[in-house]
């Protein structure tokens, strides 16, 4: 693995899964879908204008990894020669009475590509809200829309993190339509519902996982994981480990996936303070003052959206196209809830992550 993505992926592996977990916690039945590499690439580019505890307690949480990884990551996957749209909006609004420091706003344009719009959240909150979400959603290409709701934002507000993502992508094998059926999907041991079950048979590099029974396909963009059996053994390392090219052989697969559309919102700032992002909320502790020189500047709020839709033809809100990995038996039905993560297969980093329970 080259120098720079070795650095990046260990890093983003176990602060995904992190995440994960995290969200979890509350409902171990829900959908899940969110980008870690988004959110880790918009709070460290918060920490470029964080200082003291606020600084440290976010590179705890993102693990952090030096600037130029993100940077040549970055770049890599919006190659414009690439065959796939990917579109990340992270921006920062800053209510406009705080002057930002022009050397905070370079360093983020530079290491980023992103910036720091200023907008009157103190008198025009409303108006600051209609364009925040008009942003996201033509960045979006209009696949993300409503991502401020209505009372999220008010007159107090002083800075919100927005952080949104889309993808589309074609498969290099496609599914084809006349092998999709409808088929019950297992939510548990008693309850079932329909679901379009998508079928392909092609050859594929894959790999055999020893430490469970449960026939578990890995693609270098989508890793589908029992939870029930895998959750508790999968860490950055054995995650690594299971999707190392040495680990994969290449062989002919019969792979069933339910045909499926998530949306997901979150606000993070429960989430990321329980990870230990304690003080960049706090207007009494935080410390941005490597992005402005006015007291009492914090997090408002950071919130994240993500879209994914997978059919016969590709994904969209996915991170490439790549090859397929499984277990060593020759099938694979992802008719039970499964873990999944999307990975850019160069940088080795998981742009997606998810949980799929239920049609």
């Amino acid at each position: 693995m080259d120098g720079t993505w070795g650095s990046l992926s260990k890093p983003n592996t176990t602060f995904s899964l992190a995440l994960l977990r995290k969200l979890s916690e509350d409902n171990n039945t829900a959908n899940i879908f969110f980008s870690p590499f988004s959110i880790s690439s918009a709070l460290a580019m918060v920490m470029l204008g964080a200082r003291g505890d606020t600084a440290t307690q976010i590179s705890e949480v993102i693990l952090y990894f030096d600037i130029w990884s993100m940077s040549s990551c970055t770049v890599e996957l919006n190659n414009p020669e690439a065959k796939f749209v990917l579109s990340v909006a992270n921006r920062l609004f800053g209510e406009k009475s705080y002057s930002f420091l022009q050397e905070f706003l370079t360093k983020a344009k530079t290491h980023y590509n992103s910036e720091l719009e200023a907008v009157d959240f103190r008198t025009k909150c409303e108006e600051a809200r209609v364009k925040i979400n008009n942003w996201v959603e033509e960045q979006t290409q209009g696949k993300i829309k409503n991502m401020v709701v209505k009372g999220m934002v008010n007159n107090m507000t002083k800075m919100v993190l927005v952080n949104a993502i889309y993808f589309k992508g074609k498969w290099s094998a496609p599914f084809q339509r006349s092998n999709t059926r409808e088929v019950q999907f297992r939510l548990n041991k008693k309850d079932t519902k329909p679901v379009q079950m998508m079928e392909l048979k092609s050859h594929f590099h894959h790999a055999s996982i020893d430490e469970t029974d449960e026939t578990s396909p890995l693609t270098h963009i989508m890793i589908a994981l029992s939870p029930d059996q895998l959750e508790d053994l999968l860490t950055a390392e054995t995650f690594m480990e299971w999707t190392h090219p040495h680990e994969m052989e290449r062989g002919e697969i019969v792979v069933k996936l339910p045909r499926f559309k998530l949306e997901e919102k979150y606000d993070l700032n429960k989430v990321l303070s329980s990870m230990g992002m304690v003080d960049a909320f706090d207007e009494t502790k935080c410390d941005f003052s490597g992005m402005s020189s006015n007291k009492g500047l914090f997090l408002s709020q950071v919130s994240h959206k993500a879209f994914v839709e997978v059919n016969e033809e590709g994904t969209e809100a996915a991170a490439a196209t790549g090859n397929l990995v499984a277990d060593s038996v020759s099938f694979f039905t992802a008719d039970h809830p499964f873990l999944f993560f999307i990975r850019n297969r160069i940088t080795k980093t998981i742009l997606f992550a998810g949980r799929f329970c239920s049609p």
